[in-house]
C-alpha cells in the first residue's frame, strides 16, 4: 500500500514513517511533503496514493486547502496535536483522527481501516458517517470547537475566553477584540484556520477579513445598496462591519438560528 505523509516536521515524520513500518511493513511511503504549497505540487506530479497520512495545521495553512483543490478518492488518516478539526476532517475522505503523540495500537487500527476500505468501502463509508453524525451532537461540539484562545498584548499571553470576544480581524496579522474592547493579536497564520476552531452558530464570516459574534451584535443597519451594517453592542467599538449583498441573505438565516 503506497502511502503519502503530509507532516510540517521532519522528526515527527520520521517517527511516523518508523512506526509505519512496524504496525505495517507492507506500507511503502512514496512521498513526504511538508507544506500545503509543497503538497499541492505534488499532487500535480504525481499518481494518488492508496492512504494519505496528514497532519493539520501545516507551516503555511491547513491542510483542507490541499483536499479542496484536489479531487482526492483515497482515504485520509489525521494525526494532529489538536482536536477542533475533527468533523471537517471526516468531510474530506478522512477515516481516523489520531491524536499527537500517535499511539502505535490506534495507528495500527486506522492502517487496518485503510485496508478494508479497498475491500469493502460500503461498509465504512457508512461507519465514519455514524462518526460524523455523532460529532455532530450538542455534547461532542464542547470538545470540537475552541472555549478561549490566546492572545498575546505587549509581549504576554492572556487567555479569553471565546464568549468574550465580539469580533476577529484581519489586518496584516489577525487579532480578536474583547467585549470590553481589549485588542490581543492571535498566532494563527489565517482567518480561515481560526474559522474552523469556532462554533458556526456562533461566529459568522461576515467578510474575508472578519469574523463576528452573534452575541456581540446590537443591531442590523439595512443600507440602500442593499449591503448590511452591524451595529456592535460596545458603544467604543469603532470599526463597521458591513455584509455584502450577496451574504445577506445567509446572515439573516444565521441571525435566526
Amino acid at each position: 500500500m503506497n502511502a503519502l505523509i503530509i507532516e510540517d516536521e521532519k522528526l515527527v515524520a520520521l517517527e511516523l514513517t518508523a512506526s509505519l513500518a512496524e504496525v505495517d511493513p507492507g506500507i511503502k511511503i512514496v512521498g513526504t511533503v511538508s507544506s500545503v504549497k509543497t503538497a499541492l505540487r505534488w499532487f500535480a506530479e504525481n499518481a494518488e496514493p492508496d492512504v494519505i497520512f496528514a497532519d493539520i495545521q501545516l507551516s503555511d495553512g491547513i491542510s483542507f486547502t490541499i483536499f479542496e483543490k484536489f479531487s482526492i478518492s483515497c482515504p485520509v488518516i489525521f494525526t494532529t496535536a489538536y482536536n477542533e478539526h475533527a468533523i471537517r476532517a471526516f468531510k474530506v475522505n478522512g477515516i481516523d483522527y489520531l491524536l499527537k503523540p500517535v499511539d502505535h495500537d490506534e495507528l495500527r487500527q486506522a492502517v487496518a481501516k485503510a485496508r478494508a476500505l479497498a475491500k469493502n468501502q460500503s461498509k465504512l463509508v457508512v461507519d465514519v458517517q455514524k462518526l460524523m453524525d455523532a460529532l455532530s451532537t450538542p455534547a461532542s461540539l464542547k470538545s470540537v470547537y475552541k472555549e478561549h484562545f490566546l492572545g498575546n498584548a505587549r509581549n504576554s499571553w492572556v487567555p479569553v475566553k471565546i464568549a468574550d470576544v465580539a469580533y476577529i480581524m484581519r489586518d496584516e496579522l489577525n487579532f480578536m477584540v474583547t467585549n470590553s474592547s481589549e485588542r490581543y493579536i492571535l498566532d494563527y497564520d489565517t482567518l480561515d484556520e481560526i474559522e474552523t476552531m469556532l462554533n458556526p452558530n456562533q461566529f459568522y464570516r461576515a467578510s474575508r477579513h472578519c469574523l463576528v459574534n452573534i452575541n456581540a451584535v446590537q443591531s442590523v443597519k439595512g443600507l440602500a445598496n442593499l449591503k448590511l451594517q452591524l451595529v456592535l453592542k460596545a458603544p467604543n467599538h469603532q470599526v463597521s462591519i458591513d455584509i455584502s449583498r450577496d451574504k445577506a441573505p445567509s446572515f439573516k438565516k444565521w441571525l435566526e438560528k
